[in-house]
């Protein structure tokens, strides 16, 4: 797929981290670019900057992704790519003891539900309306549509706690291909981005001491990693033709602890 002035894009979670570099990438290219968040206040900056449009939209909602599509489409057409970035995660022991009162306690299992109802729901819910908008578009050398999700590197070595993250980010990479097999017929793409730890605005919050360890446990390079590194494979996945149905860690090398 040639990016350029006439392609749409939707990038879900694109008010910062891994998506705000992949709508600036993607902006660069001259594609416009609808960006879903719940971030408003960032939303519309970033929209303002590359001359998007801002969807607020919580990725659980039928309703709110419904009206995120119909007003992205309004400004920009039917878009041809979707970049899956919205996400979250927690952290809960399976089952463990308290260490003040020496209760025993287990992984709540609406904290559970809440994960993955958000990183592995909430992007197939995304797929699946965006993939239906893209059946009616005219195929463009053969081509219909490109889609990126994103899952971790913990979907396959999660660490403790991560049970319900790991879960969903396993689940955003199983479905990956049968997803791509469904679509191939229709001229639609789908790949998977796992990446490492990156310097997102999460991790920009946590103390020097914690990013330098975190920096030195990456194989090589011994650095987090960038986000515009992650828009740069995005582009990659969306431009090349015969990417389909793959799942590529993006992390130096790095396999995780245990903890």
């Amino acid at each position: 797929m040639q990016l350029n002035s006439s392609i749409a894009a939707v990038v879900t979670g694109g008010a910062s981290g891994l998506g705000e570099a992949t709508v600036r990438a993607l902006a660069a290219q001259g594609v416009k670019c609808a960006i879903f968040d719940m971030n408003e206040t960032k939303g519309e900056a970033v929209a303002k900057e590359v001359g998007g449009v801002f969807c607020k939209c919580n990725v659980t909602s039928d309703e709110d992704v419904d009206a995120a599509f119909a007003k992205a489409r309004a400004a920009h057409g039917q878009e041809r790519i979707l970049v899956n970035c919205a996400g979250t995660g927690n952290a809960f022991k399976t089952a463990g003891r308290d260490k003040q009162t020496g209760a025993t306690k287990h992984f709540p299992l609406d904290a559970f539900n809440f994960i993955i109802q958000i990183n592995l729901v909430g992007t197939f819910r995304c797929i699946a309306k965006s993939a239906q908008g893209m059946l009616d578009l005219e195929p463009i050398d053969g081509e219909r549509g490109a889609i990126v999700n994103t899952a971790s590197v913990a979907a396959e070595d999660g660490q403790m706690g991560q049970a319900a993250y790991s879960a969903s980010k396993g689940g955003v990479v199983g479905m990956t291909l049968p997803i791509a097999r469904d679509l191939a017929g229709d001229g639609i793409r789908v790949n998977c981005i796992l990446p490492g730890i990156f310097e997102t605005p999460l991790m920009a919050g946590a103390p020097p001491q914690v990013k330098d360890a975190l920096s030195a446990s990456v194989p090589f390079p011994k650095r987090l990693g960038q986000a515009p590194e992650y828009a740069q494979l995005a582009l990659t996945m969306i431009t090349n033709g015969y990417f389909n149905g793959e799942d590529v860690r993006l992390d130096g090398a790095i396999r995780m602890a245990p903890r």
